[in-house]
């Protein structure tokens, strides 16, 4: 499923930037991790928070340092989701598009903020899910998000960069979970194409 996943957001990526203007001003990519921060459970929810998300992003700024951008986080490894039948294993994908903003602050040093919507992909797992046509052994529930990052880039040689970053995912009608809410902090390295 991870290489599915990784093997999709690249061929975005390389569609993406085959249509990127001439005249985009920078283009970056960039891989990183992190996790989730979010209310804690109560009796009738469990909570999104913990574990590892792995994050791929990109995005394309082509106007006064405004652009577009994408990202994709997903759980490492399955958390187990209590049922009255015993846990079952899932495992939470988030999915957005943004509005870009990076302008320059100091030569090695440049803010992004994002603000976008997206999908929460919830997928629970069990073999009586198994899709004879796909082969796929899950169930997916999906829920309209809204979403909003910040992020600093530090570049430490040439064209990389390592961001620490942060984002608010307002997920809507979240009813699997104990909030509509979540904050992902991690850390990304990546690399700039074009002047920053």
């Amino acid at each position: 499923m991870k290489k599915t996943i990784a093997t999709s957001v690249l061929c975005f990526c390389a569609l993406f930037l085959v249509q990127v203007p001439a005249h985009a001003q920078q283009i970056d990519v960039a891989y990183g991790g992190g996790t989730i921060s979010a209310p804690a459970p109560t009796v009738n929810a469990e909570s999104l928070r913990g574990g590892f998300y792995n994050t791929i992003s990109g995005d394309v700024l082509f106007f006064h340092h405004m652009g577009a951008g994408a990202e994709v986080s997903w759980r490492g490894s399955k958390n187990d989701y209590p049922t009255v039948g015993g846990p079952l294993p899932y495992r939470p994908l988030f999915f957005d598009v943004n509005a870009v903003y990076a302008p320059p602050l100091l030569p090695k040093i440049q803010p992004q903020f994002e603000a976008g919507i997206g999908a929460e992909d919830l997928r629970f797992y069990s073999a009586s899910f198994c899709n004879i046509y796909t082969g796929s052994c899950y169930l997916s529930s999906k829920h309209f998000m809204g979403h909003l990052g910040i992020g600093l880039k530090v570049y430490a040689f040439g064209n990389f960069f390592v961001r620490p970053e942060a984002d608010l995912y307002l997920v809507h009608n979240n009813a699997e979970f104990s909030a509509a809410r979540a904050t992902r902090i991690g850390i990304s390295i990546g690399y700039t194409l074009g002047s920053h």
